[in-house]
């Protein structure tokens, strides 16, 4: 389990590869010093939080490994971050045919 450490003392796990598509969207969120509400179940409860440029935030992976990304559920949660109601935490779509090519 990876973890994504916010502010001072705010820790949050998420497996790795979840991880790695949440690092790629929040990370250009915040280069372009735009705020984002990060909303996900967390064993049965629903938890938001309001990711801001000016908050320290860190990626901590379980394993060395890089993640293959699926490109179709990078979209998916890039839209709903750039939308009124702020990234959210998607179940991952099947990977498009065309990405293996």
């Amino acid at each position: 389990m990876g973890k994504l450490h916010y502010g001072h003392g705010q820790t949050f796990a998420f497996d790795d590869r979840t991880l790695a598509h949440l690092r790629s969207v929040i990370v250009v969120k915040l280069t372009l010093q735009e705020s984002v509400v990060f909303t996900w179940d967390d064993a049965g409860q629903r938890r938001t939080i309001w990711l801001h440029p000016s908050i320290p935030v860190t990626f901590e992976f379980d394993s060395t490994d890089n993640q293959d990304i699926n490109h179709r559920w990078l979209e998916q949660l890039t839209g709903l971050a750039n939308g009124r109601g702020g990234l959210v935490l998607t179940p991952e779509p099947a990977a498009d045919p065309q990405d293996d090519a």
